[in-house]
């Protein structure tokens, strides 16, 4: 039995029993881990995977069992090359961040390249997906950051960390009816026009929809869209009005299109890091959180991390997240001052 086997046969299962996709995410060929695959059953002597022909069906009982142990020593393998590599070389490696879309492109390139300064020796590998993905991927180990709104409160073995607020805001094109409208917006004006925002399960759009639905709205959502560079084009075009991330707005770039705020219609958001409980983080991991949060200073983090009784770690999460700071990224003048709503709950 090596590593590498128990490395296979945990990529496929998270690959949904893919083997040709995990080939792809480990960088080696489909015959080769399935004759791994092979070895390891041999020599076990039970079957891991059920099969169809040639193709993998699901786990047998005694392969969930095996996965949920191969994940287990795969951290703790990472865990001993973390010390090792922390104590040969402390200033170089690499940091895998799993993030969305809105936070890879409006929120981490300027804690991305302050950290590059200060280790230009570590590689900084970004992984894009929805926010249960880059969830998951923390969980099992795969990266060692995941940075989302939605979804980290999943995953019981996650370390969940809050780091800032935000809120959403209204983006017309600048001759639109509604720039003009200022702080007198209502959700019934929003309302009846026909709007562009995120799909579900991304950037806050739990949040969107809860506002409406209070009031007894039932909005036209003509496009939804990852990406608000996407919602962004398609409100230019006349299609609607979006609603979007306010760090996505840059001010210098969006001067074709007027910003609205929108606090007072829809609930604030919070973004989370989160990383597996058991993980041996380096100390330019430590580095990276407060970079990105200056409130996670490494004596709080590792707090979190030695406190083991959940109401106690409870209440350390409730003490970071009733202080945090508001994003100001991408809206002129000033911001409003920071409030506490039931958005505080959502993890």
């Amino acid at each position: 039995m090596t590593l590498q086997q128990l490395r296979y046969i945990v990529e496929v299962v998270a690959c949904d029993l893919n083997i040709s996709r995990a080939a792809i995410m480990l960088g080696t060929s489909q015959p080769g881990i399935s004759k791994q695959i092979r070895a390891l059953e041999e020599e076990l002597g039970v079957l891991i995977f059920q099969r169809q022909g040639k193709h993998l069906t699901r786990l047998t009982a005694a392969g969930d069992t095996i996965v949920q142990l191969a994940e287990e020593l795969l951290r703790e393998a990472a865990n001993i090359r973390a010390i090792a590599e922390e104590h040969r070389d402390e200033s170089s490696g690499e940091l895998l961040l799993g993030t969305t879309h809105n936070q890879a492109r409006y929120v981490l390139p300027a804690t991305v390249s302050s950290f590059r300064q200060r280790y230009p020796h570590v590689n900084v590998h970004l992984h894009q997906g929805t926010p249960p993905q880059v969830a998951d991927w923390a969980a099992r180990g795969q990266v060692d950051f995941a940075i989302a709104t939605e979804s980290m409160g999943l995953y019981e073995n996650l370390i969940i960390l809050p780091c800032y607020r935000w809120d959403h805001g209204i983006i017309v094109p600048r001759d639109h009816p509604l720039a003009q409208q200022g702080s007198s917006l209502t959700l019934e004006i929003v309302a009846s026009y026909p709007l562009i925002t995120y799909v579900h399960g991304f950037t806050g759009r739990f949040h969107l929809d809860e506002a409406f639905a209070r009031h007894g709205l039932h909005p036209q959502v003509v496009l939804s869209a990852v990406d608000a560079d996407v919602i962004k084009t398609y409100v230019r075009l006349g299609l609607g009005v979006g609603i979007i991330a306010h760090m996505a707005y840059l001010a210098d770039e969006d001067t074709d299109l007027a910003y609205l705020e929108a606090d007072h219609l829809f609930a604030e958001n919070i973004t989370y890091i989160g990383f597996a409980a058991r993980r041996q983080l380096r100390g330019f991991m430590y580095d990276f959180m407060e970079l990105f949060a200056p409130h996670l200073q490494r004596a709080v983090v590792e707090r979190l991390q030695h406190t083991a009784h959940p109401l106690e770690r409870a209440q350390l999460f409730h003490d970071l997240a009733a202080h945090l700071p508001q994003h100001a990224q991408g809206v002129d003048g000033p911001l409003p001052p920071t409030r506490k709503t039931s958005g505080e709950s959502n993890i």
